[in-house]
């Protein structure tokens, strides 16, 4: 729920609160929000050479990055940009390699409480659509 001085959100807004809000090594991911509804959010993360391993494979490192960064915008479409909030927790489970193509990271709040917010990612084949890891994740609002 946005304040009523508050701009409605946007994916430009959105992609905005990347560059404002994130570190510079997570903006080298090259992350760009795809689509957003309440308490949702779908980001791209551009296949590169910068982020693969042997094999040319996505390393896990970039997608448990993406997963958690993705959710903090997952919150912000369902509490607003002014909520404070931190990591807590992430279980992160890798199903299969991804290579050859982006991969899609879509982010949703399970369940948003007063001090807590629970949420679900999955990042799969932007191409394929197969999924490649799961994560679920717990943020404490500051």
């Amino acid at each position: 729920m946005t304040e009523p001085d508050t701009p409605a959100l946007t994916t430009d807004a959105l992609q905005q609160l990347l560059s404002d809000w994130f570190a510079p090594w997570v903006q080298a991911l090259g992350l760009r929000v795809e689509s957003f509804a309440d308490g949702e959010v779908t980001l791209r993360l551009p296949q590169n050479e910068q982020l693969s391993r042997v094999g040319g494979m996505l390393c896990g490192q970039a997608m448990m990055s993406a997963a958690d960064t993705a959710m903090v915008l997952a919150i912000v479409t369902q509490l607003g940009p002014q909520r404070p909030m931190t990591t807590v927790q992430q279980n992160t489970s890798f199903l299969k390699p991804l290579s050859g193509q982006d991969a899609r990271v879509t982010a949703r709040v399970v369940r948003a409480g007063k001090s807590l917010v629970f949420g679900e990612i999955d990042i799969c084949g932007a191409t394929d659509g197969r999924s490649v890891c799961r994560a679920s994740t717990t943020y404490a609002l500051l």
